[in-house]
This record gives structure tokens, C-alpha cells and sequence, in this order.
């Protein structure tokens, strides 16, 4: 029988303190929590719950207190400021609420942004970020500013955004939370797909069941700790 392979994202005792003293506050308690290579992982929780420390910390946007964090064999708690960036920019992509887009700047260019610090050709950026528009449903949309598009295309040129450096893992933090429920199953369709399809590992942050349901695990967080991890679909 073969060995299984080693998870992608590995955590162990995880700890997460805002500030010192009395003011400090404790966000995470210790987090242990592996997530393979392929997953589609939900984190839930409530208001305060430690979830989008998490999602910080897994995004090397923050760093821990404590505790060790491997990603693909890399100590990331061990990095320095600049090798962080390296590993966000490329093996991460992120999408967000707000979308992030810029106003007055085309769908094609707002998809281009990665790829500049990459040092790509004007050329190859443009043939890689139509690619990837295409491959959100966008392909004739390439030129829209973002007040051209409803709130479900600016979220596709996000995704796009994210997926244009061809990351093995994107961190989606309430990736639906302003749309509305059609287009909301819009772009969890997007998502399951780049996640069948593609192989990408996704960590999403949601407060919606249903939005949870489309992944195919959803980790509960609370005070700080894990709650529950459970399987919900193959």
C-alpha cells in the first residue's frame, strides 16, 4: 500500500496575541489543523471567532506568535518579510469581499497586476490575464471598467486576479458576501470548478451555510480553537 502523501498546509499549536500586557487579546489558542493538497476548505465561525486570523496568518499576511506552519515542506513562521512576499506571490492568490479592483482601470489591466511584479512582457501579460478572464466567463468583457460590470462580474475579474499566476492555493475571504443568491451560486460554481478542474487548493472564509456546503469541508472555529472539522462532500 502506498504512502499518502504529506499535506500541503500543516499547523501545530498555532497561537495568534494582539498586543501586551493587560491589552493583550488572544485570537488563536493553539490551532492544529492539516489541509491536503486539492482541498476545498469552509471556515466558519462567529464574530470574533479567530477565523480571519486564521485566514491572515494562512495568507502570509500575518505571522504567529507561536507554533509551527509548513507549507509545501517551507517553515513559513521562519520567514523573512521579503521571503513571504515570494511565497504570496507566487503560490497564492486572494480573493476578497470588496473585490479590490480599481475604478477607472479595465478588466484586462486590473487582471494584469500580478504579473507585473513577475517582470512579465507587456505582451505575455495581456495573452495570460485574457486567458484567465476567459476562463471566469469574461472573455468579451476584457475592456470594462469595473462601473461597467454588475457585482458579479467585478467578483470574476477578482477571481481572475487571482488565478492569473496559475497559484496552487487561493484564500477566498467572503468571496460572496455582496452579492445577491443567483450570483452568489454563480461564483461558487467558478470556485468548485477551479478546484475540480484545476486541482487549486481553496480555504474560503464564509458566514453562509449554503456558501459552506460547497466545499468539500468545513472547519469551525471558535474562541480561538477549533469547534469541529468535518467532511461534507467526496
Amino acid at each position: 500500500m502506498s504512502t499518502p502523501p504529506p499535506p500541503l498546509i500543516t499547523l501545530r499549536s498555532l497561537t495568534k496575541i494582539y498586543g501586551k500586557g493587560d491589552a493583550a487579546f488572544l485570537a488563536l489558542r493553539g490551532i492544529d489543523l492539516d489541509v491536503a493538497k486539492g482541498e476545498f476548505v469552509a471556515i466558519m465561525g462567529p464574530s470574533g471567532s479567530g477565523k480571519s486570523t486564521l485566514m491572515n496568518l494562512l495568507g502570509c499576511l500575518d505571522t504567529p506568535s507561536a507554533g509551527s506552519y509548513l507549507y509545501d515542506h517551507i517553515a513559513v513562521e521562519s520567514l523573512t518579510s521579503d521571503q513571504r512576499s515570494i511565497l504570496r506571490r507566487h503560490a497564492f492568490g486572494f480573493i476578497f469581499q470588496g473585490f479590490n479592483l480599481l475604478a477607472r482601470t479595465s478588466a484586462l489591466e486590473n487582471v494584469e497586476l500580478p504579473l507585473l511584479y513577475r517582470g512579465m512582457s507587456r505582451s505575455d501579460r495581456r495573452d495570460a490575464s485574457a486567458a484567465a478572464l476567459t476562463a471566469v466567463g469574461l472573455g468579451n468583457r476584457i475592456a470594462s471598467t469595473p462601473a461597467e460590470l454588475s457585482g458579479g462580474q467585478q467578483q470574476r475579474v477578482a477571481i481572475a486576479r487571482a488565478i492569473v499566476t496559475n497559484p496552487s492555493t487561493l484564500f477566498a475571504d467572503e468571496p460572496t458576501g455582496n452579492l445577491d443568491s443567483r450570483t452568489t451560486s454563480e461564483i461558487m460554481d467558478l470556485l468548485r470548478n477551479l478546484n475540480e478542474a484545476r486541482g487549486i487548493t481553496i480555504l474560503m472564509v464564509t458566514h453562509e451555510d449554503d456558501v459552506a456546503a460547497c466545499a468539500r469541508r468545513t472547519v469551525s472555529v471558535r474562541d480561538g480553537l477549533i469547534e469541529s472539522d468535518l467532511r461534507t462532500r467526496p
